[in-house]
């Protein structure tokens, strides 16, 4: 796209935006936006004008759930046979032979360099918190979020296994995420005395004023409902923090009435959700030797008629749970689109990036009005359909009202990282 902004302050005429960006109902507007000290800004006269013709702007985005410690890796730990056993296994043992600080730290910083060339704003990670590897990643993770404050927004959340909940080390754990103003989060799976255990994580989080965030029922066993579980210990606790449950896949495929009785009953307790489709169109239903039937994602439509806060987001990036992928949030949109059925639907699913992740993590709010910081993305598309039938690589990114440099980082640069294999 050939736009040339000059300094600011600049009046961008006939823009394209989001109404619900606006405040307003309908799908897409056309208007001006002014930008001026690195702000969106009222126009004023004498202002310099560029004419976008059209052209989409959006805010920059938020991943509210990825891991930037796993990204990376599959040159020296792919998975493999692309299940989700064979995933964790290949995961596990990379972390045990390679995750020093040296190798996280490069890691974590070449996806952070991806997505902000991508136009992502905030991110939140979950850091796999089983000791000792907690006291590596989480003073990694502390030092990264003060470097890079300012360009991306940084929140960790922690991530165990829900049957470590009753061990002593776990109030350790917890000590440290409040240490280190992180959230708590878990991954569920069917344990017999599992409302014991949630109840118990809900009490520590909640006398450690910290939020919650669940890798939940990652599975597309119809009989795995942790996620009611979820919902109806937060309920029996009281707890008022923030509650994020990701995945949610088994929502696909039990009986339909259990699956909305479940719904109602995240509705009720606050949960929020996070669909993460393309990690799990990778994952689930792969079977040798057999075409996949099931997508593995979860009931985003009947969520969302139910008033609960439904988002999307990048999950791994080529590390054994997910073979590919970048940090790019607009690539998780387009392919939310086109896995979930967004089209047809409602006319505000860009909220599924923007406002709504931001909420649901404590994010500051997107905005185009006035004040807002000028973190905008420009797209050589004007209307949903352009912007999602191509990868859009040629999009300008603005911070604080600037374009900047969008040039990604070469995988070259970790060639010595993955000959330790």
């Amino acid at each position: 796209m050939t736009v040339i902004l000059p300094e600011d302050p600049v009046r961008l005429r006939n823009a394209t935006v989001p109404a619900c960006l606006l405040g307003q109902s309908g799908d897409l507007v056309r208007g001006d936006i002014a930008l001026a000290d690195g702000h969106i800004a009222a126009a004023t006269p004498g202002m310099a004008e560029v004419d976008l013709k059209g052209a989409l702007v959006l805010p920059c985005l938020i991943d509210m759930h990825t891991h930037l410690d796993k990204g990376h890796i599959w040159g020296r730990s792919p998975n493999p046979d692309g299940t989700f056993p064979g995933a964790l296994a290949a995961a596990g043992a990379d972390r045990e032979l390679h995750w020093s600080a040296a190798d996280l730290r490069r890691r974590m910083e070449f996806g952070l360099r991806s997505a902000f060339a991508h136009g992502t704003r905030a991110i939140r990670t979950h850091l796999d918190s089983i000791g000792p590897q907690d006291e590596i990643s989480w003073p990694i993770f502390s030092e990264l979020r003060q470097e890079w404050a300012g360009r991306v927004d940084l929140q960790a959340a922690s991530l165990a296994g829900c049957d470590l909940v009753l061990d002593p080390a776990f109030v350790s754990l917890a000590d440290r995420v409040a240490a280190h103003r992180g959230i708590l989060g878990l991954f569920t799976f069917p344990m017999p005395d599992m409302p014991t255990r949630l109840r118990r994580f809900f009490q520590l989080a909640g006398d450690r004023g910290l939020d919650t965030d669940f890798h939940a029922d990652e599975t597309m066993d119809p009989s795995v409902n942790t996620l009611a579980q979820i919902a109806q210990a937060a309920l029996d606790t009281g707890f008022k923090g923030r509650i994020v449950a990701g995945h949610c896949c088994s929502l696909s495929t039990m009986p339909e009435a259990e699956a909305l009785q479940t719904l109602d009953l995240c509705a009720k307790a606050g949960v929020g959700i996070v669909s993460l489709p393309m990690c799990n169109l990778y994952l689930q239903d792969r079977q040798a030797a057999r075409t996949p039937r099931a997508r593995g994602v979860t009931l985003v439509h009947e969520a969302r008629a139910l008033g609960i806060p439904v988002a999307f987001a990048s999950d791994n990036t080529r590390d054994p749970f997910y073979a590919y992928g970048d940090l790019d949030m607009v690539e998780v949109l387009r392919e939310a689109t086109r896995i979930a059925h967004l089209d047809h639907s409602a006319e505000d699913w860009v909220q599924a990036v923007l406002g709504t992740p931001a909420a649901l993590c404590g994010f500051a709010p997107p905005s185009l009005t006035p004040g807002a910081p000028a973190d905008l993305m420009i797209f050589r598309a004007r209307t949903w359909n352009e912007l999602f039938a191509r990868p859009q690589h040629d999009r300008i990114l603005l911070r604080s009202g600037r374009a900047v440099d969008r040039n990604l980082p070469d995988y070259s640069e970790l060639d010595d990282l993955m000959r330790t294999a």
